[in-house]
């Protein structure tokens, strides 16, 4: 079979564009096997299709060579954002052969903190909901430093850490001596003066006044080269190509598949997929439901949507299983299926109003397209799994009065599609855009119930024995914890003491 594919991985690669971007390698099973990003997507993956000698040579790569059984790119702009979005990818797929960045790394941001009379610039690495303002991230984190200190010192900002400096904090600082900083703590320079230095500097982070300022340095190298002063040249050369680096336009990847151009077509796959299941139309809606039970005290079950071939973020759902004992993916399934359209029957006030000669799918889907259902039902619902997890679903959706809501299950395994009712699975080529959309689903629903299952693991490790006593509440238990520092110590002290 992989000499047999190896033609196709071929012709697919000389189509690819002399761009930069980013390349997903997959093996037969559809798994993400390897992220990797190129100033040259072609030349790139010319590596992998048309490897020399020498590529062979080391055993690592000749092995994934012999595991890509497919392959995806995305284009990017400039190398800066193939870096941000190789980043992304493989910090949530989290790809067997990669090697680099597969810890929890970072990259910097520049941060302006919220409530400051004299506002200054701040490095972060996590962007959080505190109401600050984030410029970033920066993949050239040496540039970023650079570009910061040349800001301050251009605009004559403030680098102190207190929250709002009064002339206390000025007498144990010596910015403004070596013209660091423009004093607006002891009045040298007006708040409204000193703001509106900081805006010059905000804006030129924005991209306004960008050649201005890169064409102001330059002749100013040029300047000081004429005059033979080559120290400063070199100088101001290097805060030129620092600002080019942190101000090349670059766009911020988000959560979930990127919206750019590839071999990821949504549109085009989801006809796809509505002609290969045969179904009457392409499925717009599309939901997929994966189990995670990790352990038999942690099982949960997730729901992703999927409109347009793109992932629905808000319509996410995560459920933690109430009904069933230990490890059952079966019982499980039949549990949030039964959950999720018991709901929605709940919630469609106008189905009692249902025409005699319509089913209460058909109901449905007609109260979703005139806007009048509260959740719009799905055109095609995705469980992973073969027959079994398909037979419990289906067995619930029968049972409440939505049997003819199209399902099919997903078999990791060999990528096999099950349908209703039928013995014989269908089997698409790796290469189609209809297996991929599916593919695309059903691993960010597994995606989103491991992370689910994690979260609620790592809520657990912070719990304590002493969460099960009777009238316990978190100040009692931290006052126990500081005064007895453990639970075993808690457990040997005498009634009176506790």
């Amino acid at each position: 079979m992989a000499d047999r594919e190896k033609p196709t991985l071929k012709e697919l690669w000389r189509e690819t564009p002399h761009k930069p971007g980013v390349y997903i390698m997959k093996d037969a099973r559809g798994n993400t096997i390897y992220v990797g990003k190129a100033k040259d997507l072609h030349r790139r993956l010319g590596n992998y299709f048309s490897p020399t000698g020498a590529t062979l040579s080391n055993h690592k790569t000749r092995a994934l060579i012999n595991a890509i059984a497919s392959f995806d790119y995305f284009e990017t702009r400039n190398d800066q954002e193939a870096f941000l979005l190789e980043s992304k990818l493989i910090k949530q797929y989290r790809p067997h052969y990669n090697i680099q960045m597969k810890d929890d790394k970072r990259y910097p941001l520049l941060k302006i903190p919220k409530g400051e009379k004299l506002p200054r610039f701040q490095l972060a690495r996590v962007r959080k909901d505190d109401g600050a303002r984030y410029f970033g991230p920066f993949v050239h984190s040496q540039a970023l430093y650079a570009t910061q200190e040349w800001l301050n010192r251009h605009f004559r900002l403030r680098t102190c850490k207190t929250k709002n400096p009064g002339i206390h904090d000025f007498r144990h600082c010596h910015a403004d001596v070596i013209r660091n900083c423009s004093a607006p703590c002891i009045g040298r320079i007006s708040i409204n003066d000193y703001n509106r230095n900081f805006d010059q500097a905000v804006r030129l982070l924005e991209g306004t006044g960008r050649k201005s300022t890169l064409d102001e340095l330059t002749g100013e190298m040029m300047e000081a080269a004429d005059k033979l002063d080559f120290e400063r040249a070199a100088y101001l050369r290097d805060i030129r190509d620092n600002l080019v680096k942190v101000l090349e336009p670059a766009r911020r990847f988000r959560k979930r598949t990127p919206d750019l151009p590839g071999t990821v077509h949504p549109e085009e796959d989801m006809k796809e997929l509505g002609v290969a299941l045969g179904l009457e139309s392409p499925p717009t809606i599309m939901e997929c439901f994966d189990i995670s039970n990790v352990s038999s005290n942690h099982i949960v079950a997730s729901m992703v949507r999927f409109t347009n071939g793109r992932p629905d973020n808000k319509a996410y759902r995560r459920y933690r299983i109430r009904t069933v004992d230990g490890q059952n993916d079966f019982a499980s399934m039949s549990e949030v299926i039964r959950r999720r359209y018991s709901r929605i029957l709940a919630e469609s006030d106008a189905v009692a109003s249902r025409q005699a000669d319509m089913t209460l799918y058909q109901w449905l889907k007609k109260l979703s397209a005139e806007g009048k259902a509260p959740i719009k039902v799905p055109d095609l619902v995705v469980v992973d799994g073969g027959k079994g997890q398909l037979s419990s679903a289906l067995a619930d959706l029968e049972a409440i009065g939505l049997g003819d809501m199209p399902i099919v299950g997903l078999a990791k395994q060999r990528e096999e599609i099950f349908f209703p009712h039928q013995s014989q699975p269908l089997c698409l080529p790796h290469s189609t855009g209809a297996l991929k959309l599916m593919q695309r689903i059903r691993d960010e629903a597994h995606r989103f119930a491991n992370g689910y299952n994690e979260l609620l693991y790592r809520k657990r490790m912070r719990e304590s024995a002493l969460d099960d006593a009777p009238g316990m509440s978190a100040s009692k238990k931290r006052l126990l914890l500081e005064k007895f520092k453990s639970v075993t110590a808690i457990k040997k002290a005498d009634p009176a003491s506790i």
